[in-house]
């Protein structure tokens, strides 16, 4: 038996006449592939509506709070003390030196809101910790240049025998309340905030044909416009909308998410001494993810595109190998019609070929399940399931520590 030391996901799915995701022109998102433009969704936009998603299998629903992500940590931390009674001039004075201190830098444009040069995720113990010790510093010094010098002191400091440094608290408070650097990572520049490996790896989604774009022109129209018999323009405009069925991959490191979760060490995740139990939260983890992949659509422009769709295919792999990408399967852009049925079935069809002729070159000894909404699918040494089960055994390899 393997141990399930990466998870591989791959899906597909359609979306037709919408305005997925959109970069600063307003106009879809595109990646170059094999010679053609195709339609892409970032991998940003999917870990962000996967994470702030509500539905059954929300991440919200694990019983581990989320972070947030926020340039304007120091602006609230100064609100916080000025409404527990410091004066305004002691509460800028406070967040100076603690923006000192942990490292970081204000944008100069934002001096008055005490923004950070770099957004910063962090957890609501984090920032309730930094408060803390900000509020008892600023009521023990009156002069705003004594009090930053302490708090940079108390930041840098050699802590007092039998405690733990500032440093080593946050290392502390992170794995206990941060999933979604648990997750996706977290990367500061900041010598005291923590960094954090991700443990799940998100691929831009693409089209697995060229790019099917056009210019959308609509009118606003003005019920009240004066001097008309008919209800008049207030407005000419025009947006891009884009069709295509999408071939999605996602990685996860089943130890670095024990590790982050629990802080059970990387080589230690499926060694005989380490319980199940220490693995049922990162099988819970990846039980909701497989929902959320398989069920939870991004997209601009919700309320006149409608961009939702559920995964036509899904396949999950599981071993201890290093994880590949199918991607190769679509580097020749499939035609739009062709023979062989629709298009959906010869992606499908390609993503087949492919982990065969992986699976002949290389023979990596990979567990597999999928899940497809056609009839008469077949993938190479792979049983199929409906979601509730595919994702169920994919929580309980997990648990088990192999496959």
């Amino acid at each position: 038996m393997n141990t399930p030391r990466f998870i591989q996901i791959h899906s597909l799915h359609t979306y037709p006449a919408a305005l997925i995701n959109r970069g600063d022109d307003g106009l879809a998102k595109q990646l170059p592939l094999g010679g053609v433009m195709r339609t892409r969704i970032s991998s940003q936009c999917l870990k962000r509506h996967w994470q702030h998603t509500e539905n059954h299998f929300s991440l919200s629903h694990l019983g581990i709070p989320l972070e947030e992500r926020s340039s304007y940590f120091l602006h609230a931390i100064r609100e916080k003390l000025e409404q527990a009674g410091i004066s305004v001039e002691l509460s800028a004075a406070a967040v100076l030196g603690l923006c000192d201190g942990l490292g970081l830098t204000q944008d100069k444009k934002k001096k008055d809101k005490f923004k950070t040069s770099e957004v910063l995720l962090l957890g609501a113990s984090e920032v309730r910790y930094l408060l803390s010790f900000c509020l008892e510093l600023a009521k023990q010094h009156s002069d705003e240049k004594n009090l930053i010098q302490a708090i940079k002191e108390k930041i840098s400091g050699k802590p007092a025998k039998g405690e733990k440094s500032i440093k080593e608290n946050m290392e502390v408070m992170m794995r206990e309340c941060g999933l979604v650097s648990a997750l996706f990572g977290r990367m500061v520049t900041s010598d005291v905030l923590t960094d954090r490996e991700a443990s799940i790896y998100v691929a831009h989604s693409f089209t697995v044909h060229k790019a099917e774009v056009e210019n959308d022109y609509f009118t606003v129209v003005d019920d009240l416009m004066p001097g008309l018999d008919e209800r008049g323009s207030g407005g000419i405009f025009d947006t891009q909308l884009s069709s295509g069925l999408y071939y999605g991959y996602v990685v996860v490191d089943v130890p670095q998410l024990v590790q982050n979760l629990e802080g059970v060490d990387f080589k230690d995740c499926f060694s005989p001494g380490t319980p199940a139990e220490r693995r049922t939260l990162a099988g819970r983890v990846v039980q909701h993810l497989l929902h959320l992949i398989a069920t939870v659509s991004p997209g601009a422009k919700r309320g006149s595109t409608a961009p939702f769709d559920w995964a036509k295919f899904m396949l999950v792999e599981a071993g201890d190998w290093q994880p590949r990408s199918l991607a190769g399967a679509f580097h020749d852009a499939l035609p739009l019609a062709g023979e062989g049925g629709g298009i959906r079935q010869r992606a499908v069809d390609r993503l087949t070929r492919e982990i065969g002729a992986m699976d002949d070159a290389y023979g990596a000894p990979l567990s597999r399940r999928f899940l497809a909404v056609d009839q008469g699918v077949e993938v190479p040494g792979a049983e199929r399931l409906n979601l509730a089960r595919l994702a169920d055994w994919a929580k309980e390899i997990i648990e088990q520590g192999e496959c």
